[in-house]
């Protein structure tokens, strides 16, 4: 076989449709779009649009509010925070911050800080530093005989 032998499987290709080029293709004339009305028409933009009636989308009402500036945390349980260290990814033994936990991949990438959460039990005793982590998940630690430091100043309280 040479390069000026290659060609596509049967069927893998199919022949566009020229519309527009006379009666006898059966595609002419109208050029599949049927007669008159916006659709026949270029530039058609209907999506939501109902005939004039006003769109579902506009007739229900508006909730909440989206705080444009909020910050994202990346979030870690004790309980994975464990089992990491139980399977050896982390060494407890080591301080830990962030890089340590993409690294053992808690987490995919640390966004505006990571966030340490209560959730399972910690056994380890571990030196760990964390942009924000909950009440619970502090007190949990100091019982496990480690310590929190916090980097992030705590302002996001009120969310």
């Amino acid at each position: 076989m040479r390069l000026n032998e290659l060609r596509d499987n049967d069927g893998a290709t199919k022949i566009r449709t020229r519309v527009g080029r006379g009666i006898g293709s059966g595609k002419g004339k109208t050029g599949g779009r049927g007669v008159k009305g916006q659709k026949s028409r270029s530039g058609v933009a209907i999506k939501g649009f109902e005939g004039g009636q006003m769109p579902l989308h506009m007739r229900l009402p508006k909730r909440g509010f989206n705080k444009p500036n909020r910050k994202a945390w990346a979030e870690v349980n004790l309980g994975r925070l464990e089992k990491a260290i139980a399977e050896g990814k982390i060494d407890a033994k080591k301080p830990i911050d962030a890089d340590v936990l993409i690294a053992a991949g808690l987490v995919r990438r640390a966004l505006d800080g990571i966030r340490l959460l209560a959730k399972g039990e910690l056994k380890s005793k571990v030196e760990i530093t964390v942009a924000g982590a909950s009440k619970t998940a502090i007190a949990a630690v100091e019982k496990a005989g480690g310590k929190v430091t916090l980097t992030a100043v705590a302002d996001d309280a009120a969310e």
